[in-house]
């Protein structure tokens, strides 16, 4: 075989190789493509039924901010807090604006520590309801005067802007607990509950760590056969907590269509989406998020044959500080310097 040849025969050979490694690179990147493609669609679509979903949501309070704000806040980058109601209501008991609050929480942000403190009120507590002039229980504010009779209320109680709110009803509750898998949490004592459709007694659960399908979390979440309103609301925290915990697992994203489809026609809020997606950053900053739960304390008041729960004044004045420090209307007092004195008055 003459040089040419050989130089030929090489060159052949060479061009062989090639498509050979580019066969084989064709077959390890179109998986990839394929799969990269696809994620995009279904986050795009994910993306798009969010939007409409939480667009039909939104219910236009009639507040560009609350009263005890100079200007509106934007969630991107300000501490805020979310008014969280929990409506007496469902499928079989009919969603009406004249239902009481079965659950009530106020939950404040502070984008620079991502932190959450969640406090939960006692349904029970007397407290003033300045739509109608009087004190009474505030879970009664909502059936005077539906969500802003709500706000104002809790407003007036805690001395804190409530930024936003969300109203879920039974069915958005226990649809968003099965949509994430169940919840694990501590059931503190044998009882049997109604369901949903107010079955008596359908709902039988034994004492300690275990998990709960939706029906289950809710019956735990309402009960209070065996203990007080404050357990009950601290009951109601640590299912909050298991839900947000379960909610931005890997379990909990997996099953994001889930979630936004239990959501959808059960809630109302007055955040738009574009604000819902700001809170996201909470979970996905790289920094922990710390959430701490606090209660009111206070006693048992009975003045007639109506029993309320009536609040200590100074723990509320210290609960009242905590809050506004952690929305940064005013220091926290806990840094205060060995000099100061703190009470439990309002500062301002």
């Amino acid at each position: 075989m003459s040089k040419r040849q050989l130089n030929e025969s090489t060159r052949i050979v060479r061009r062989k190789k090639k498509r050979r490694v580019r066969k084989r690179i064709y077959l390890i990147l179109l998986p990839i493509v394929i799969v990269f493609v696809g994620i995009l669609s279904y986050a795009s679509y994910l993306y798009i039924k969010a939007d409409s979903i939480f667009s039909s949501a939104f219910e236009d309070d009639g507040r560009e901010k609350s009263d005890l704000r100079e200007i509106p806040v934007d969630p991107t980058k300000d501490n805020v807090s979310v008014l969280i109601m929990g409506i007496d209501s469902s499928e079989k008991r009919g969603a009406s604006e004249k239902s009481r609050t079965d659950a009530l929480m106020v939950a404040t942000l502070n984008k620079k520590e991502n932190s959450i403190k969640l406090l939960s009120i006692p349904r029970d507590s007397l407290v003033y309801i300045p739509g109608v002039g009087y004190e009474t229980k505030i879970n009664h504010a909502h059936a005077y005067g539906g969500t802003t009779a709500t706000i104002d209320t809790v407003e007036s109680l805690l001395d804190i802007p409530i930024d936003y709110y969300v109203k879920v009803n039974f069915e958005a509750f226990m649809e968003v607990v099965d949509a994430v898998g169940g919840i694990t949490v501590d059931v503190p004592y044998e009882f049997k509950e109604q369901n949903s459709k107010d079955k008596a007694d359908a709902i039988h659960l034994l004492p300690g760590e275990q998990k709960l399908n939706g029906e289950e979390a809710l019956a735990l979440a309402r009960t209070r056969k065996k203990d007080s309103d404050i357990m009950r609301g601290q009951r109601q925290q640590e299912i909050m907590k298991a839900i947000i915990a379960k909610g931005v697992s890997v379990h909990g994203i997996m099953n994001i269509d889930d979630v936004i489809e239990a959501v959808g026609g059960n809630l109302t809020t007055n955040m738009r989406f574009g604000e819902m997606k700001s809170f996201i950053t909470y979970g996905t900053s790289g920094k922990s998020l710390d959430i701490e739960t606090l209660t009111l304390d206070g006693s048992d008041y009975q003045p007639g044959r109506t029993y309320y729960y009536k609040l200590d004044e100074l723990a509320l004045g210290e609960t009242k500080q905590t809050l506004q420090a952690h929305l940064d209307i005013i220091d926290d007092p806990t840094l205060s310097s060995p000099t100061q004195t703190t009470t439990g008055e309002n500062p301002y």
